[in-house]
């Protein structure tokens, strides 16, 4: 299906109207996974012309994809990657999560952004952070794109990783699915029950009685807050 290619087109109005010179594109993997982290990417990019065929990680094949995160990796003018494991994930629930991950990311660039550009709706950053969020800003949006596919990349690399640990770990598939749902993983649960890998408070153990004694239902009252909309305005 026929794309328009992403533009500066949100990075020259944020110059414009805010005056801000660096800007951050920030995207994330993993938020519907079973297994694994969610994984923030901030890639800054100036106003360069972007490599050939850049657009949503989730439009592009595996393998273009990899060839194309090394090409954005050197052609970006800096990039960082932030975290949050399963067990913040379940400790403070995904949107606090979310927030760790790209503070992370943020905080790891050579030098702070002015500007913030989100992929999606919701302003998961807030303050101090200044941020403008933008539906399907993976498409749209160069430097939102360029962090789209490194994250996605990136992690899919480390669930790869994780099948040379043990026999165990390889029966869930990780290398294929990345830890989200698919029959193998699904029936690799069942029978082994959830791995140190797997977020314990996920609705999957629901169905799976033989194991739902270990899921997880706690969460901070800071991230209840965040889960039901609130803005604390932390300063990390």
């Amino acid at each position: 299906m026929p794309y328009e290619p992403p533009t500066h087109t949100v990075e020259r109005s944020l110059r414009a109207t805010t005056g801000a010179k660096i800007i951050a594109g920030v995207d994330e993997v993993g938020r519907g996974a079973w297994a694994g982290p969610v994984t923030v990417c901030a890639a800054v990019t100036g106003l360069r012309r972007p490599p050939e065929g850049l657009t949503d990680s989730k439009l592009i094949s595996p393998k273009r994809r990899t060839e194309l995160a090394a090409v954005l990796e050197g052609w970006v003018t800096s990039h960082a990657l932030g975290h949050s494991s399963p067990e913040e994930i379940d400790e403070l629930g995904m949107t606090a999560a979310l927030r760790l991950a790209a503070v992370r990311a943020l905080e790891a660039l050579p030098v702070r952004p002015d500007a913030v550009i989100l992929d999606g709706k919701h302003d998961y950053l807030g303050l101090p952070w200044k941020v403008r969020t933008v539906i399907k800003g993976d498409q749209s949006c160069i430097a939102v794109a360029a962090a789209s596919v490194i994250a996605k990349v990136r992690r899919d690399a480390m669930m790869a990783e994780l099948e040379k640990e043990s026999e165990e770990l390889a029966a869930y598939a990780f290398s294929a699915n990345a830890g989200y749902p698919s029959p193998v993983h699904k029936a690799a649960l069942a029978e082994r029950g959830p791995s140190p890998y797997h977020r314990l408070s996920w609705i999957y153990l629901d169905a799976l009685p033989q194991w739902a004694h270990l899921k997880k239902t706690r969460i901070s009252a800071e991230a209840a807050a965040l889960e039901s909309g609130g803005q604390l305005g932390f300063d990390f």
